[in-house]
């Protein structure tokens, strides 16, 4: 259930140290800019931004740049000095821790044009993290008195649709013994339309004043927001920017039991109680379903909560101090994964140069000149064989003839054979003749 928030004004030059510090140099100071003291209470910087807000707003003071301008000072002011953390920051250390540490950007929409909106709109499908904020109409009306407030049963729901940047205003009444059982105000939509459900505490003129505010969140199937007034400190859990956990997820987990911080108001008093759910889609309407329940009946849930968030409280103190060991080793680890680079490297460079010494220890010509060798090598005996094939066709040649003259003198006052035999006995010659030049000595 966090604090109302009412905007923010960020700096364009973050990725310029030197102009950001500039523009924090010029800076006033936001105790003086909402006009209050040091040892201002909560409410009294509530009061004095909510009179500013309401003079400035850009609703109220259209194409006035100087109401703009003083509307986003006060805002920026009012950021600082209500959050426990970055007020503190800011007294000891400036601007500069705020800046270090300011990563979210909240808008009203109510003061976009529609090309404003269509942008926020895209970032938001894209996954950008935007903080949308109560629209000062809506606030100035029930600070006027001048909102319609239905009354709502406790153990009774109601389901409706409420317009963007609009609001529906419920009444509940409870007695002393239900106040002490304690009470839970939900919302849900099946639709997951995007809203914020609202507390508003009675002023003295019969107006309503913003007290807290819990954003919708996607729960499943559904998006939801509660508010519990249980008689002890429940705690509300705001979630990390997704971007950024991203970009650095060990930061983010160890960051990530940081939102989990205490409500303002954890129970509540006999009387009627004024809540509101207000429609925070970017151009269409929310459907929701909106139930006040007394706690009576849901006594093991009431113990179960205290003791889980007990739980959460004791691991988020574990986990500081488990980040400091984790961070430790990591580095170790790193340190050690380099080294083993570097030997392994070193190790495989002097093997290297060990086999190329063991390598140089011959006679033999290099590598690429005996292939040369052996390629003119076999090239030589390839010439060579075809010379002894050449010569040996030659010789054959020369042979031939007297061997065939012998035979025919022989014969001659035989019969003539027949051609076919001839030749077969001629092919037989042949053949014994290669015979005969293969048994050649070399």
């Amino acid at each position: 259930m966090a604090g109302p928030k009412f905007g923010s004004f960020k700096s364009d030059n973050k990725g310029d140290p030197a102009a950001a510090a500039g523009e924090a140099a010029q800076r006033r100071d936001p105790y003086e800019v909402l006009g209050v003291g040091r040892n201002a209470t909560e409410q009294e910087i509530k009061s004095a931004f909510r009179r500013m807000a309401l003079k400035y707003h850009p609703d109220k003071n259209a194409d006035d740049p100087v109401a703009s301008e003083k509307f986003q000072e006060a805002t920026f002011s009012y950021n600082i000095l209500s959050d426990p953390d970055k007020r503190r920051q800011y007294d000891s250390s400036g601007f500069e821790a705020i800046e270090a540490d300011s990563h979210e950007l909240e808008l009203d929409l109510s003061s976009l044009n529609t090309v404003n909106t269509m942008f926020a709109a895209l970032f938001s499908k894209l996954g950008v993290p935007i903080k949308t904020t109560v629209s000062a109409t809506v606030l100035e009306e029930a600070l006027n008195g001048s909102v319609e407030i239905a009354p709502l049963h406790l153990g009774k729901s109601l389901c409706r649709k409420v317009d963007k940047q609009s609001a529906h205003f419920y009444s509940v009444d409870i007695t002393d013994e239900e106040a002490k059982l304690g009470l839970v105000c939900r919302v849900r939509s099946t639709a997951k339309s995007k809203f914020k459900l609202l507390y508003f505490e009675p002023e003295e003129n019969g107006g309503l004043s913003l007290a807290l505010q819990e954003d919708s969140a996607k729960t499943g199937k559904v998006t939801s927001a509660g508010m519990f007034f249980l008689g002890f400190p429940v705690y509300r859990f705001e979630h990390t920017n997704s971007a950024a956990a991203a970009k650095d997820p060990d930061s983010a987990f160890f960051k990530r039991l940081d939102g989990f911080q205490p409500c303002e108001v954890n129970e509540l008093k006999e009387g009627t109680h004024y809540f509101a759910v207000y429609g925070d889609n970017f151009f269409k309407s929310a459907t929701y379903t909106v139930e006040v329940v007394c706690a009576e009946p849901f006594t093991a849930e009431k113990e179960k909560l205290r003791s889980v968030e007990a739980k959460i409280l004791a691991k988020r103190s574990e986990l500081s101090k488990f980040e400091s060991e984790y961070r430790e080793v990591l580095a170790k680890f790193t340190e050690m994964t380099s080294r083993y680079a570097q030997e392994m490297q070193t190790i495989d460079e002097l093997l290297n140069e060990r086999n190329s010494i063991h390598a140089s220890y011959t006679n033999s010509p290099t590598l690429k000149r005996s292939s040369s060798g052996s390629k003119g090598r076999r090239t030589s005996s390839k010439g060579s064989k075809s010379d002894d094939e050449q010569s040996a066709k030659k010789e054959k040649k020369s042979k031939s003839p007297p061997m065939e003259a012998s035979v025919s003198d022989e014969e001659g006052p035989k019969k003539e054979k027949k051609p076919k035999e001839r030749l077969r006995r001629k092919k037989w010659f042949s053949i014994h003749h290669l015979k005969v030049d293969k048994r050649r000595p070399c």
